[in-house]
């Protein structure tokens, strides 16, 4: 998928990574799928863990392979979860989005259609990042 491709190829690939998605015990999967600046998208879905510190949000899976496969450079990412209203990034996962992505669209989805498109700057007004330290 290109830049140009429509919200909608992104938004199915993260559906399609929210289906993979291990919540035992939260019961709730959210899938991500995460466009890389070259159209390539990259997803993932939460993983808990009985020491529900360890769980890994879905953007969290996304972003962390992305990089780790040597992309920089990000242009948009879609998160979905069923519910009706739109299901944002955590905390953390804005924090890591904003260091790594900057202020990307993101496309929050449910099953059936696109609940929300927002920066991520509209998500995160207050950031901690290099200008911080």
């Amino acid at each position: 998928m290109r830049a140009s491709e429509p919200i909608d190829v992104l938004v199915t690939a993260a559906r399609e990574a929210r289906d993979r998605a291990i919540a035992p015990y939260s019961h709730f999967r959210v899938g991500a799928a995460l466009e890389t600046a070259d159209g390539r998208i990259i997803t993932g879905c939460n993983i808990e863990n009985a020491s529900y510190g360890l769980t890994t949000c879905a953007e969290r899976v996304a972003l962390l392979k992305a990089l780790s496969e040597g992309h920089r450079v990000f242009t948009r990412i879609a998160v979905v979860a069923d519910t009706a209203a739109p299901t944002p990034p955590c905390g953390p996962c804005r924090q890591l989005l904003w260091e790594y992505c900057g202020d990307i669209p993101v496309i929050m989805a449910n099953l059936a259609t696109v609940t929300s498109t927002t920066p991520l700057a509209a998500l995160f007004p207050m950031p901690f990042d290099h200008r911080s330290l």
